[in-house]
């Protein structure tokens, strides 16, 4: 009997990797949507028997298909897979009714064994031996149906920072005992001089304080920026278990106290996906108090294009927000592409 497979995620680099992932002998009709409309639409018709459900796309989230799911009832059974892997997210997702969760990037093995648990493929004892060998990769027929499967820079490198962004936003939800909510990458090519445009958190009645710190990789440099929004200060002290509250000396405190957080994690992330390490330079404060555009003037004056990955961090039921730009130089685009060449093949 063939197993109907629904690949559901808004990246086209992670829906491949999925397909990949599913064992070769198994007798499965593999479909894709790119969103969570897309999914439901597919899951009304009875075309899925098994869904593997990424939480973080526009439009519709994964928590709120799964939601779907249970409130009309669907036949399919989902397995969340996803870059977030807060203990939080695991328990929302357990709630709302999906039978497992694996964390990005895709392993094999673990889905091999998660088929067998739940009944979807049961290879025999010499079929299972040869498996754990070779056999861990898709059949190029599964992704074939997939017009879609051509995967760009820019979605390349939205994945990888979404995977990047879920170790850090782990990390600072244990250390802060709370939620992150996932934002979606922003991925863009930007002049210096319009780096202040691309900010989707910038308002011009609000003020920031900001740091930087310098990386550099074989074949890869840029920098990293954490804006952080004024408002914020007091609570993200209090969260912190600061003595001191308020003053500048405190609120640099809080930015390199977040930014040793959030640029260690999410640059790690990065690095181990790209295979590379990543050397960190010292981090300097860019200034206190201001807007956008000004903390930025020291990037107006360069004139080179930069690739501008853009990550926001929201705690759930907090005041509190904060911006991270990672910046690579043009220099590194050709590396880039390199790698991704390498993980399409």
């Amino acid at each position: 009997m063939t197993t109907q497979i629904l690949i559901c995620d808004d990246s086209a680099l992670a829906r491949k990797q999925m397909a990949r992932a599913l064992p070769r002998a198994l007798n499965a009709d593999v479909t894709f949507a790119k969103d969570g409309k897309e999914a439901l639409e597919r899951l009304r018709g009875h075309h899925a028997d098994l869904m593997f459900l990424d939480l973080n796309m526009p439009e519709m989230d994964g928590y709120q298909v799964l939601e779907v799911i249970r409130k009309e009832d669907l036949p399919v059974l989902t397995i969340v897979v996803s870059g977030d892997i807060q203990p939080e997210a695991r328990e929302r997702v357990r709630k709302l009714g999906a039978i497992d969760f694996i964390r990005k990037p895709t392993e094999p093995g673990l889905v091999l064994t998660l088929l067998k648990d739940y009944g979807f493929y049961n290879p025999g004892e010499v079929e299972a031996t040869a498996l754990n060998d070779s056999a861990l990769t898709a059949d190029a027929s599964t992704s074939a149906g997939d017009p879609a499967l051509s995967v760009s820079l820019n979605d390349y490198l939205q994945e990888v920072s979404n995977v990047a962004m879920g170790r850090s936003s782990d990390l600072l939800a244990r250390l802060l005992r709370v939620f992150v909510k996932q934002s979606i990458p922003r991925v863009a090519f930007i002049a210096n001089s319009e780096l202040h445009m691309a900010i989707s958190a910038a308002q011009n009645d609000h003020t920031y304080s900001a740091v930087c710190q310098g990386f550099t990789g074989a074949g890869i440099a840029g920098e990293a920026l954490l804006l952080f929004a004024d408002a914020s200060f007091t609570e993200m002290a209090e969260m912190l278990h600061y003595e001191d509250l308020e003053g500048d000396a405190v609120n640099v405190e809080v930015l390199m106290d977040m930014s040793s957080i959030l640029f260690g994690a999410f640059l790690k992330g990065i690095g181990d996906q790209l295979d590379l390490n990543l050397g960190l330079g010292h981090p300097t404060v860019l200034g206190q108090h201001r807007q956008i555009t000004e903390l930025l003037e020291h990037h107006s004056s360069r004139e080179e294009r930069l690739l501008c990955i853009e990550v926001s961090y929201v705690l759930e039921d907090r005041d509190i927000q904060c911006d991270v730009l990672i910046l690579l130089t043009e220099d590194s685009v050709p590396f880039l592409e390199q790698r991704l060449e390498y993980l399409v093949d």
